[in-house]
């Protein structure tokens, strides 16, 4: 995968005129639609008062999990520990949620804003560990563009 053919339409969206919410759920688009193993691509954000995450836009199957508890999850878990987190094999992880029966990895990486995380974006994917250290860095790219939008 050519991540930086991408980093272009990102910038694009997120300078673009539409409302935050528009421009998040065109980048969760554009992520889906170009990256074959991106099978779920959503946004979290963070009420730390009442430690939980909060579903935002996002583009893939039907979630029940519209607010998660800091610690619950693998997105729970980045809430917390304000690293990234790949999960290779979701079958292989004692505290994760499932969200499909489909869904087989999934990587979550935090959204920091003024060096607090606010959120985080996370991408399930159909397939066993497709994740390498290059979807990491693409996706901390997308994450310091996004953070321009808070």
């Amino acid at each position: 995968m050519n991540f930086d053919s991408l980093k272009t339409p990102i910038k694009t969206i997120v300078s673009s005129s539409k409302s935050r919410d528009e421009k998040l759920l065109e980048v969760c688009k554009l992520l889906n639609t170009n990256i074959p193993y991106y099978n779920w691509v959503g946004f979290y954000f963070a009420n730390h008062e009442n430690k939980t995450l909060h579903l935002g836009p996002y583009v893939g199957a039907e979630t029940d999990h519209t607010v998660i508890p800091f610690g619950k999850g693998i997105c729970g878990q980045v809430a917390e520990s304000n690293e990234n987190f790949v999960v290779p094999d979701v079958k292989a992880q004692d505290n994760y949620i499932a969200c499909s029966l489909t869904v087989k990895s999934e990587i979550v990486v935090p959204l920091f804003v003024n060096g607090k995380n606010i959120g985080q974006i996370d991408i399930d994917s159909h397939e066993i560990d497709p994740f390498t250290e290059k979807d990491e860095q693409f996706l901390e790219f997308v994450n310091q563009e996004i953070a321009s939008l808070f």
